[in-house]
């Protein structure tokens, strides 16, 4: 299993009126997270449509566990933990600090499609690359 890992801080903008991260902002959190794991191994948008597919998201469901505040580091881990011939779920867990405290986890379930939206098996540089089997 090949794990990516994503960190940052917590800026004020992304806090709320409790004074922690915004419930909504995690799901820009683990967009970024999936993004970075995309272009650690050279996949980007661009390249993705020139070699006709996507990845899109179906679902996401987020477990909060405890809350994350302005300046607090953020380590966000993501692996492939279930895959089937056109889709997977990646989990990813939100952390504060560096596995300090899990702040959250989410299952997020995606699929490849071709250019009109239709699903299509991994592709085979995609499954190499996330060691999807």
């Amino acid at each position: 299993m090949k794990i990516f890992t994503t960190s940052f801080k917590v800026r004020s903008y992304e806090c709320d009126s409790y004074g922690h991260v915004n419930n909504a902002v995690y799901l820009n959190y683990l967009e970024f997270a999936r993004m970075s794991a995309l272009l650690e191994k050279g996949f980007t948008l661009d390249l993705m449509k020139k070699s006709g597919y996507l990845v899109v998201i179906r679902k996401i469901e987020i477990e909060y566990k405890s809350p994350l505040f302005q300046g607090d580091e953020v380590t966000i881990k993501t692996f492939t933990s279930e895959s089937r011939n056109t889709s997977g779920t990646f989990t990813q867990q939100v952390y504060q600090g560096n596995e300090e405290r899990l702040a959250a986890e989410a299952k997020v379930t995606w699929v490849f499609t071709n250019l009109k939206g239709q699903p299509i098996p991994i592709p085979e540089k995609i499954r190499e690359a996330f060691d999807i089997k």
